[in-house]
Parts: C-alpha cells; structure tokens; sequence
C-alpha cells in the first residue's frame, strides 16, 4: 500500500499552529472537508469519534509523531492527511514530548484490514529518520507531496 493512494494532497497543513490535541484534530478535518473527502455534516462526529479513540490512549507515538486515527461510516474509502506543526502540539504523547508531524487516517469500518495496512505503511515510514526529517522541512503541500511519491517509490 502506497502513501499517496489514501493522502488527500488537497488537504495536506504545512503550517499548523495550535497548542492543543483537539484543536489539531479538528484542524486536519476541517482541511478534509475542504478538499470534499469528509462532508461538512458529518466532520463534528469524525471529530467526536478520533477523540473518543485518544481517550483510550494517546497516538502520539513519540519522536515527534502522532497517528490520530478511527473508523467511521461516512467515508467510503481510506482518506488521510498530513499536518506539520512547526511549533509543535501538546499531544500527550507516549514520550510527553511535543508533536510536529501529524498523519491522520479516517477509513471505512467495514474494511478493518485496509485500516491497519495504512497504519502499518504510515509507521514504518515514520520509523525512517530520513523522511521525518525531510517531513519538518517541508514548507509546501507540494514539497511534502514529492516526499511520498518519492517515499512510495523506495517501497517499489
């Protein structure tokens, strides 16, 4: 599974700030919403169902990354976006540093594997150093967007 087949370029957030987790969520919604992968009837429950998946344990996931994530029923297919806060965002994460590079991944319920698949391809990218570093020194969606391209060439 490739990067770029679930991250909506449209709604990629080079700039981010804000302080908190839920403003951070809320801010990478509203820019699905934007570029029309999540309705803006149904960005409120999205919102409410990622928190709820926070309460049973951060997604920060340290070293400066966090993965918020849920299922949820009203999109159709894997939807994702990058936000990079350069100030960094209080996530409470696992290592109680700040966080400066957020995927988010909202997916259908009914395809719990196609969920995990994504996760599993995010993290293991978010493993290499390389392309955390090269992440936070993006300054455009589209600097961000050649580093996935280039990211899901490397996986062939």
């Amino acid at each position: 599974m490739k990067l770029t087949d679930f991250v909506v370029k449209d709604a990629i957030i080079t700039d981010m700030s804000v302080n908190a987790k839920d403003e951070a969520i809320r801010t990478m919604i509203k820019s699905l919403q934007g570029s029309g992968k999540i309705s803006s009837e149904n960005s409120e429950s999205v919102i409410t169902a990622i928190l709820k998946r926070e309460e049973l344990g951060s997604t920060g996931i340290g070293n400066g990354v966090a993965v918020p994530h849920t299922k949820h029923p009203t999109v159709d297919g894997l939807v994702s976006t990058i936000a990079l806060a350069k100030g960094g965002v209080d996530f409470a994460s696992l290592d109680g540093e700040l966080v400066y590079i957020l995927f988010l991944l909202v997916s259908p319920p009914d395809r719990p594997g196609e969920h995990l698949r994504a996760l599993e391809t995010i993290s293991r990218h978010l493993r290499n150093q390389d392309f955390c570093n090269f992440l936070k020194q993006s300054s455009t969606p589209e600097e961000v967007w050649e580093l996935l391209l280039e990211a899901d060439q490397k996986d062939g």
